[in-house]
């Protein structure tokens, strides 16, 4: 049975049979440029919901976990997402404030990965991200909170047939 799983697994195609191209050379130096046009270009193929991401903590004593959220900004705090304070992913962020961020679009063979530091945005902002919600009813959550990633690396990864994947990294001295 294991032998027929991984044949299985190993037969699942890679990358549909075109994908974009991408010319690191020509991305622009701010790489939320380069997320925009991304997403844009995520949205225009049809990706659907191309602002989910999976978010990786770390608990107190390093374990890893991930979830699917949906990021709700990138400004000068960072890269934008919200949560209560008291789910697991709150609680590990406020004993290991640190965080990835992972989107990928497999209709064109694309990630982009985002990491660094967390830090907890106001309290008006929170509230405000609350109630911004869909379905938001007006009721206060004084749990909710939003939370940015100032990120210490970005990587935009192109899949290639031929393997030879294109990976194009900002890091602290492109950051800031």
């Amino acid at each position: 049975m294991s032998e027929t799983f991984r044949q299985l697994l190993r037969s699942l195609p890679d990358f549909p049979e075109a994908l974009p191209d991408f010319d690191p050379s020509a991305a622009p130096a701010d790489p939320a440029d380069l997320f925009r046009q991304w997403l844009d270009e995520a949205l225009a193929a049809g990706v659907q919901q191309p602002n989910a991401c999976s978010l990786a903590t770390a608990d107190e004593h390093g374990r890893p976990s991930a979830r699917m959220l949906i990021l709700k900004d990138i400004d000068d705090a960072g890269w934008l997402f919200a949560t209560s304070r008291t789910s697991r992913k709150g609680h590990e962020l406020t004993a290991n404030p640190h965080a990835a961020l992972n989107f990928y679009w497999q209709q064109q063979g694309r990630q982009v990965r985002v990491a660094g530091p967390v830090t907890e945005l106001s309290a008006e902002a929170s509230a405000a991200d609350w109630h911004a919600r869909p379905g938001a009813d007006g009721s206060d959550n004084p749990d909710w909170q939003l939370y940015a990633v100032r990120p210490r690396e970005i990587e935009f990864w192109q899949a290639r047939h031929d393997r030879r994947h294109i990976r194009h990294r900002y890091g602290p001295d492109e950051l800031g």
